[in-house]
């Protein structure tokens, strides 16, 4: 395939046929070299049921293809047309309160519905058997962000009955169903798998380990229904990948699994998101760590199919993005392991809910400021963005992140403001602080590449996963745990055979004898001769022989009670964390931890400066971002000579500067 590196999301669709040619010349001069087109417009191609339309696609790849820009076609099931709704309004999803949701928005559908199945069948087949050898169609987006408005969706009676399905292959018997639910509680036995429900608004309460095998089937639901369409492109195309736009942490699907259909992922990245709470500082970070955790999820590079190119909105807006603000993101994406940046979106859509969401080009269709900088990006960019293709970054540290693991905590998040995904996101802030790079690691994945392992609210474990972290320390890692590990076996249900965290604390070193959930309150600790603070959780441990106290609480019932510890193990050392480090904890640990596991920043920055290196074959192009709106410094590393800006060490607002050593 030839090799592209940046493009734009295009809706031809939404304007005169007249003006496609303007905006294909204005792409070729700005240096677009690929669109993504056609993920939402199933009735411009099907507008009734056994008739197929694919004639102004047709004309708008090949006018695309005169300008030498490619295609990527996305299938449009995110979207099921009037007509198929009005004929089939079982295809509709249903909500947890039993409420039908209608047309007139997007994911307007069950995705286990067996009708809206042999549809979606139908029309791949025909897209895949018209484009699938189209010299200028390079690859396939199937459907939209899957996951994204199916939270609580569905629970309709097709849905009942594919997770009766899915737990009797699982289960084999209701026996073995009920001893695994814990069904004996509230007398949730079941005598036939006909009887398990889809869950709906109850009573009062809900069974954890249904939730869980629940949460767990909604996510291989969404891999079958995308299995479903790979499957059938893959038998019509030659030489066309085929990707999916991941959303970072989102969790409805396993994007672990997902990637196991994919050539390669991709994501959509939209720093001035206006659903984002945090600050423009603490923006830096979580969307470090979405580009980090997506390039985790098949360990190598990925494109972005959706980066912000204007300001976002739908109802309300965000903020515009200030001058060199769309390029510092971009370069942000690339840094972390991006080989292509597609744009969303070209032009800013004059009509249904996105008309507040920008593109490079306003309502009006004149090229302005935002155009002008992406030109500019793009040119001085595109020489170099060959030599990064493949390369990747190599950290010494990694993060445990667990689609289950989060499962778990959305059904009892034990203290309101704890979350799995946040929790994992407070430690990686601490070493993103310091330009510290990680990995983000599956369970099942290679513990042994990295120098220091941190695995936060390991709650569901297993003995295969116990021995896994025991080896790991015992080869020589540094392994870090922390409240609430070892509870719950894989089923959701409380271990009763020793203290907490259960084998594992024959690692850390320690036992859980009790705990206090901070309900409204934070505790003090005191480390290294501060009093320092700490929140929403406390273990309340007994230490074993050779373990060391590293902190103790300094305050509640419980002060001069050991709050973190370190234990050695084998060749190497496991710590163990009892609470939530408040900030300056954080820092403070984590510098300790990592110097003592040798690892090491990637450079020396003023605040708001990231750092980030890609590397292959001996090549390392060591990127520097400016995400200030004043001027900052570094310092250079040895080796290192400047190939993108101006002078090497001192940064102009929102510059990025790249070095290769």
């Amino acid at each position: 395939m030839k090799q592209l590196y940046f493009g734009v999301d295009y809706y031809p669709e939404h304007w005169e046929r007249e003006r496609w040619e303007v905006d294909a010349e204005l792409m070729r001069q700005m240096g677009i070299q690929m669109v993504r087109m056609a993920e939402f417009s199933w009735h411009k191609l099907q507008p009734e049921e056994n008739k197929f339309d694919f004639a102004w696609l047709d004309e708008a790849v090949a006018l695309l293809g005169n300008y030498g820009i490619y295609t990527i076609l996305g299938t449009p099931t995110a979207a099921p047309p009037a007509w198929l709704i009005h004929k089939h309004p079982e295809i509709l999803p249903v909500d947890q309160q039993g409420r039908v949701r209608g047309f007139g928005g997007r994911h307007h559908d069950c995705q286990s519905n067996p009708v809206y199945r042999k549809y979606i069948s139908k029309l791949v087949t025909k897209l895949a058997q018209h484009y699938g050898r189209n010299p200028w169609v390079i690859g396939w987006q199937p459907d939209n962000e899957l996951g994204n408005s199916h939270q609580e969706l569905c629970t309709c009676e097709s849905c009942r009955r594919h997770f009766q399905d899915w737990l009797k292959k699982k289960y084999k018997t209701t026996e073995e169903l009920n001893r695994a639910w814990g069904t004996a509680f509230w007398s949730q036995e079941y005598n036939e798998f006909t009887e398990v429900c889809a869950p709906r608004i109850t009573v009062t309460g809900e069974n954890p380990s249904a939730m869980l095998d629940w949460k767990r089937f909604c996510s291989d639901l969404i891999v079958d229904f995308t299995k479903q369409q790979t499957d059938i492109i893959r038998k019509f195309t030659e030489n066309q990948f085929i990707t999916h736009n991941y959303m970072g942490f989102a969790d409805k699907v396993d994007y672990y699994k997902l990637g196991e259909l994919l050539d390669f992922v991709s994501h959509d990245q939209y720093p001035g998101g206006f659903y984002l709470s945090e600050t423009p500082h603490e923006k830096n970070y979580v969307l470090a760590a979405a580009l980090d955790v997506v390039r985790s999820y098949k360990n190598q590079p990925f494109w972005i199919m959706e980066q912000q190119s204007g300001i976002t909105g739908w109802e309300v807006m965000g903020r515009a993005p200030a001058p060199g603000q769309l390029t510092a993101w971009s370069l942000q994406s690339v840094a972390r392991g991006a080989d292509a940046i597609v744009f969303f979106r070209w032009r800013t859509c004059a009509m249904g809910t996105e008309q507040y969401w920008h593109g490079i080009l306003p309502h009006s269709g004149n090229p302005g400021r935002r155009y002008e900088e992406l030109k500019s990006m793009i040119q001085t960019m595109e020489p170099l963005m060959e030599r990064l293709q493949g390369s990747m970054p190599r950290p010494q540290a990694g993060i445990v992140f667990s689609f289950e693991q989060a499962y778990a905590f959305q059904i009892q998040p034990h203290h309101e403001d704890l979350s799995y995904t946040g929790q994992i996101q407070k430690y990686y802030r601490a070493l993103y602080q310091q330009n510290i790079p990680l990995d983000f690691v599956p369970e099942q994945g290679d513990f042994k590449k990295y120098k220091l392992l941190i695995a936060p609210l390991q709650y569901l474990m297993s003995p295969e996963l116990e021995e896994k972290y025991m080896e790991y320390v015992r080869q020589g890692g540094h392994l870090l745990l922390t409240m609430r590990t070892g509870v719950k076996d894989v089923h959701n249900l409380c271990m009763t055979d020793r203290e907490l965290p259960g084998r594992l604390g024959e690692l850390a070193g320690i036992e859980v004898l009790e705990y206090d959930c901070l309900k409204g309150t934070h505790v003090k600790v005191q480390y290294q001769g501060q009093s320092l603070q700490a929140d929403l959780w406390s273990d309340l441990m007994r230490i074993l022989p050779e373990t060391e106290i590293l902190a103790e609480y300094d305050s509640e019932f419980y002060k001069g009670e050991p709050c973190i510890t370190k234990h050695p193990y084998g060749e190497g050392v496991c710590y163990y964390v009892g609470t939530q480090p408040g900030e300056e904890l954080m820092e403070a640990l984590m510098t300790e931890i990592c110097q003592k596991a040798g690892v090491k920043t990637v450079c020396s920055a003023q605040k708001d400066v990231e750092c980030v290196v890609r590397e292959k074959d001996g090549n390392r192009f060591l990127f520097v971002v400016n995400h200030s709106s004043e001027e900052k410094s570094y310092i250079v590393p040895e080796g290192y000579r400047l190939i993108r800006g101006e002078e090497a060490g001192k940064l102009k607002k929102y510059e990025v500067q790249i070095l290769e050593g």
